[in-house]
């Protein structure tokens, strides 16, 4: 049997970022991946945003950690040159009934702590955007996008030079707890019986499985699992916007908004589709509802223009009809077993709140060394 201080599972951002951050603590840590690369599920397939902390409860895990993140992921950038641009983000109000919404935003923004956020009226809305159609909008411009690849490879390359090891291709089959730490059970080309005083599962969508599979861990505690898969068009024409784009959020989604990407082309997304599994295919029968989403704000959208791009699928732990969760991080305190941390429902603002729910998992394994 081998031995090791400390196993992430998931080789996501959040992983990543993690085993970075203990790495960089002088833990010796394990990362395992199930799939043959990094990141390869929800953080290579979003909008790529760097999120601004403006739609979450105050008090939330998703508002303090994303407003936490965004300052410690700029900086990141900067030192590490990873691209990224603070373009800012226009949330449109398109008709008056939405103007009340959308101060709303403002309002809650300040609430946790994102005191530039601005309303514009439509003159001003209309010089940044010429071709928006709205009465006015909120301007947040401390919204960017990133390039997640590169973003995920420095964290990798971090880890590495700090002397994490990852091994590829590895599933969990069991995981045993004893009065040392873990036992896992692994799977794959690099199958091995590892003991770990240390565990961190940041499975992302296989998180709930993971759980499953840890003995002695009250299940009662592992909350259900939901995939609502995304669709994302790209615009195959000369982008006209210079920032992103948001219409007002609906129940659990954000709705049909644009991004740019770190090239400056346009793409469309995300939808909302709750699916029963892991499904990455393109369903180009919604191109009809995208297209109709998206005149509603941009009166010459071309419907021939929208070519598929790609899907991604939320890991969400509330389903249809209910309330975004907040993110779950559980720990020693909420099931009893020292040294093993949960993080499930890690979806939207992760990629943004990565560098501050390392921090916050570092902190919790410290009080149960």
């Amino acid at each position: 049997m081998d031995r090791i201080e400390c196993v992430v599972i998931g080789a996501g951002v959040i992983g990543l970022s993690i085993a970075r951050a203990l790495a960089l603590e002088g833990k010796e840590v394990l990362i395992m991946e199930a799939e043959d690369t990094f990141g390869s599920h929800t953080s290579s397939r979003n909008s790529e945003v760097i999120h601004a902390g403006i739609y979450y409860p105050k008090g939330s895990l998703k508002a303090t950690l994303c407003v936490a993140g965004k300052k410690l992921l700029y900086d990141y950038c900067e030192l590490r040159e990873i691209p990224f641009k603070r373009i800012g983000k226009l949330i449109l109000a398109t008709d008056e009934s939405e103007v009340e919404t959308v101060n709303k935003y403002i309002s809650k923004a300040a609430e946790n702590g994102v005191n530039d956020l601005i309303w514009l009226n439509q003159k001003k809305t209309l010089e940044l955007e010429p071709e928006i159609r709205c009465v006015g909008a909120a301007f947040s411009p401390s919204t960017g996008i990133i390039d997640s690849h590169a973003y995920m490879l420095s964290l990798l390359g971090d880890a590495e030079n700090a002397g994490s090891i990852i091994a590829y291709h590895t599933s969990i089959e069991s995981i045993e707890p004893d009065q040392h730490g873990f036992i896992l059970n692994t799977s794959g080309s690099n199958a091995h019986e590892i003991h770990t005083k240390l565990l961190i599962n940041a499975a992302g969508l296989r998180a709930c499985d993971v759980a499953n599979s840890i003995k002695k861990l009250d299940k009662a505690l592992i909350p259900p699992s939901y995939f609502a898969k995304a669709h994302y068009y790209s615009l195959a024409s000369r982008n006209p916007f210079k920032h992103l784009i948001y219409p007002v959020a609906h129940q659990a989604s954000l709705g049909v908004h644009v991004t740019v990407d770190m090239g400056g082309n346009a793409r469309f997304g995300p939808d909302l589709d709750w699916v029963p599994g892991i499904d990455y295919t393109f369903d180009d029968s919604r191109k009809a509802l995208f297209y109709e989403a998206i005149r509603h704000y941009w009166p010459a959208a071309n419907q021939e223009q929208l070519q598929p791009g790609y899907t991604g699928i939320r890991p969400k732990i509330s389903g249809p009809g209910a309330s975004a969760a907040d993110f779950m991080i559980q720990s020693a305190k909420d099931h009893g077993l020292r040294g093993l941390v949960n993080l499930f429902g890690i979806e939207s603002p992760g990629l943004t709140s990565s560098l501050a729910i390392a921090e916050l998992v570092k902190g919790l394994l410290n009080r149960d060394v």
